[in-house]
């Protein structure tokens, strides 16, 4: 199935940009490993309890 044929725009970057120029580079990280699709959260045990600190 090809997408190259489809109009309209796509998030990417940070802005919207037309569906055929949305490119990602073949040696991209997160293409290989997917590792852009998780976000860390660090959890700590202290006194009080267990204590999350935002990203």
């Amino acid at each position: 199935m090809s997408f190259s044929d489809r109009d309209g725009t796509i998030w990417m970057d940070g802005e919207m940009v037309p569906w055929r120029e949305a490119k990602v580079h073949v040696l991209t990280h997160s293409l290989h490993y997917g590792l852009g699709v998780f976000e860390g959260v660090r959890a700590y045990q202290s006194e009080q309890g267990t204590a999350i600190f935002r990203l």
